[in-house]
């Protein structure tokens, strides 16, 4: 009997941002943001496209961080925000298909060292951008390592991004939505 699934060829997902090894931006990561990346890669290749831009990180960051769940002003936003996210792949999102998101956002401080932008093909400028903020915030309280919380205000503070784009039309202020963030970071970082 044979298989009536047809098969898909294997594609390769977009590349991680930065090279691996212990001075890696991705070893930057706490684990519950280097599995947010993991899934961002995931669904850029599922929708079909052709890098990972701040949606997709956003979608990953709203299923599978709690912290960041928490940020959101109860279930109703949340399920909205994810309603947009969901329909991305089914219409909203088409028109950004075969597009480069940049929305011009310059990172805050450029370490070559450090850079993400180094080896970060298949991921878009402002996908880029949002995670050397999210580094850089965790940096800003003397932490090594970002978290999801750290990403979500970086992308929050992107006011051309798709993912602000996705949270704008679902009715949630991006610039309330990247304070929560920063102040539940905060608490987190004084209680550790």
């Amino acid at each position: 009997m044979q298989n009536r699934t047809p098969r898909i060829p294997e594609q390769p997902a977009p590349n991680p941002v930065g090279p691996h090894g212990p001075d890696s931006p991705e070893a930057r990561f706490t684990v519950e943001l280097a599995t947010v990346v993991t899934g961002a890669r995931r669904r850029a290749l599922r929708d079909g496209d052709r890098q990972i831009d701040t949606a997709h990180l956003l979608h990953s960051l709203v299923e599978s961080d709690p912290e960041v769940r928490e940020v959101f002003d109860g279930g109703p936003q949340l399920a909205k925000v994810l309603g947009y996210l969901v329909q991305r792949s089914i219409g909203y999102g088409l028109r950004w298909q075969g597009s480069v998101e940049d929305s011009g956002a310059v990172p805050v401080v450029r370490d070559p060292a450090r850079d993400v932008a180094a080896g970060a093909e298949g991921w878009s400028p402002s996908a880029v951008a949002a995670m050397e903020g999210a580094l850089h915030r965790a940096g800003l309280r003397g932490e090594r390592r970002a978290r999801g919380l750290d990403l979500l205000a970086a992308l929050a503070a992107d006011a051309e991004c798709r993912a602000v784009e996705v949270l704008s039309r679902a009715g949630v202020d991006a610039r309330w939505l990247g304070e929560r963030a920063e102040e539940r970071t905060a608490e987190a970082s004084w209680w550790v």
